[in-house]
């Protein structure tokens, strides 16, 4: 029978307006933050479960999650404190979104969402090993919406730590709860048994970050499936025939068409049963699914990690240079008319563009409207001959007055046919010929290497055959594209970060062939890598 909620703490500076949850050892309730105006989350702990113990951990834990709360993907946490009646609390982001487990109730994600998904929880994953935090528990009812649809993975350590959630049923894809005692012997565990890798059901468990990978791996079948890893449809999957079955790590299969091999591979290997045979970190796994984003020729999803090698920011006095000041703003009126246009500048003449503006009534009103056209060129004349005016201190100032300008326009015309040029060799063709400069040297042109050839390897079975490559001169962040060319023209390009690649033989006997690129900084080698095997 589940308990009555408990009653809402007056906390200074939040108003109550309804219960969001509820667990075993602790209440949410949706509250709305008078300065600054929002709503938070309160997460309170019951007074009845209260000990020194626990609300030890709850202090480390909240100062734990506190570190994570910058990442995109994380659950904020505003603050923790104790409220007049005696609880602790904790308010943190309100997620009005729908959690994964809502959602995946309602729909099958498609294989797009489901790597995206998984890709961003990863990350907040690594994130919280980074630190030193083990989840323990992740599945799809503690990863919540957030505002702008992003995943919030929440509960980090603290359900593990001070809260037992209390399942209604133990049927399948409903989140089972179970007691254990820790390696001290005292220390409360929560359990979901679908998502729980088998080292959690030892006597003393002893998880580690790989623990966390079979939980996020779990999470993903469980978005692609519509329901968890171990669960047979038909069959009875209670609590203890989902033990049996992830003791004996056999993942029943997804029943989808639409994902890929290599997915499907990526997710059996993260549900290893041996967790030496998983992967070793939540950013390899990460990184797995990038890969089979670019099989599917879709865009990579980002890996967001925090940069733990941020040097440390000196405290130095400012300067006055540094020092911000207020000035005034300035306005200027319209340039006048422009100048009229003529045949083209003399040898002593010096050109200077400037954009025109010119000013025209509106019909509507008396308001102005500006119109920009083309710039065309304004011409300032350099003196031919010396001046005959007296050799004042007014005429050696209008002297060096123009003579800055002169220079000032040189500067310009410098400064941007440099600029100029620079544009023009972004812009250019790497496989066109090296151009000249004025000087009469060759400006030499960076080019993506082509692959060399390794082997062409047939399988013994005779039904595939590996091509393998190398990259002469490589560089950070160098992939590969392949392509068939015994076939159609429009065979699909294969995105891999391989120097090699199986492709199947319609018979022993065929005849085979790829072209290999590298691709680096979005551009190819400029002439690929041809292989053939003969059949």
């Amino acid at each position: 029978m589940r308990r009555a909620p408990s009653v809402p703490p007056a906390i200074p500076g939040l108003r109550f307006e309804r219960q969001l949850g509820a667990g075993g050892f602790s209440d949410v309730f949706l509250y709305e933050q008078q300065l600054p105006r929002r709503r938070v989350a309160v997460k309170v702990l019951l007074a009845e479960h209260l000990s020194e113990q626990t609300r030890e951990a709850f202090v480390a834990e909240a100062n734990l999650m506190a570190q994570l709360s910058a990442h995109p993907y994380i659950v904020t946490i505003y603050t923790a404190d104790v409220a007049p009646d005696g609880r602790p609390y904790l308010a943190m982001e309100y997620c009005e979104g729908p959690s994964l487990a809502e959602q995946a109730k309602l729909r099958t994600f498609a294989v797009a969402d489901a790597l995206r998904t998984g890709v961003r929880l990863a990350s907040a994953v690594g994130t919280a090993h980074a630190a030193g935090i083990l989840h323990r528990d992740i599945k799809p009812a503690n990863v919540l919406t957030n505002a702008y649809g992003w995943p919030a993975l929440t509960d980090f350590g603290i359900s593990q730590a001070v809260e037992l959630d209390v399942a209604p049923s133990a049927a399948a894809g409903e989140a089972s709860e179970v007691g254990t005692t820790g390696a001290s012997g005292t220390q409360t565990v929560g359990l979901s048994i679908p998502w729980s890798p088998p080292e959690m059901f030892e006597d003393e468990p002893r998880p580690d970050v790989r623990s966390d990978v079979f939980s996020l791996a779990a999470t993903v079948y469980t978005l692609l499936a519509g329901r968890t890893p171990f669960e047979i449809p038909g069959q009875s999957n209670g609590a203890a025939d989902l033990i049996s079955r992830i003791e004996r790590g056999t993942v029943t299969p997804l029943g989808r068409d639409d994902v890929p091999a290599s997915l499907v591979a990526t997710l059996q290997k993260g549900l290893a049963k041996d967790r030496a045979s998983r992967f070793d970190s939540a950013v390899d796994f990460a990184r797995a699914l990038q890969r089979v984003e670019m099989e599917l020729a879709y865009a990579p999803t980002p890996i967001d990690l925090p940069n733990l090698a941020q040097p440390q920011r000196r405290e130095t006095p400012s300067s006055a240079s540094e020092e911000t000041r207020v000035r005034q703003v300035t306005t200027v009126d319209a340039q006048p008319a422009q100048l009229a246009p003529v045949a083209g500048p003399s040898a002593d003449e010096t050109v200077v563009r400037q954009p025109i503006q010119t000013v025209q009534p509106s019909s509507a009103d008396s308001s102005a409207t500006i119109r920009r056209e083309l710039p065309k060129p304004a011409v300032v004349t350099a003196p031919t001959t010396p001046s005959t005016a007296p050799d004042t201190d007014a005429g050696r100032k209008r002297r060096r007055r123009l003579t800055a300008v002169l220079v000032a326009c040189a500067a310009v015309l410098v400064v941007g046919g440099g600029v100029t040029a620079g544009i023009l060799l972004q812009g250019a063709d790497p496989t066109s010929t090296p151009t000249t400069a004025s000087t009469g040297a060759p400006i030499q042109l960076d080019q993506v290497p082509t692959p060399e050839p390794v082997s062409v390897q047939p399988s013994a079975d005779g039904t595939s055959v590996v091509f393998t490559w190398q990259n002469p001169k490589p560089a950070d962040g160098d992939q590969y594209i392949w392509q068939r060319t015994d076939g159609p023209s429009d065979a699909p390009k294969v995105p891999t970060n391989d120097q090699a690649a199986s492709v199947d033989l319609p018979s022993p006997s065929a005849n085979v062939c790829i072209s290999v690129v590298v691709l680096r900084g979005g551009v190819t080698s400029a002439k690929p890598l041809e292989m053939c095997a003969q059949g």
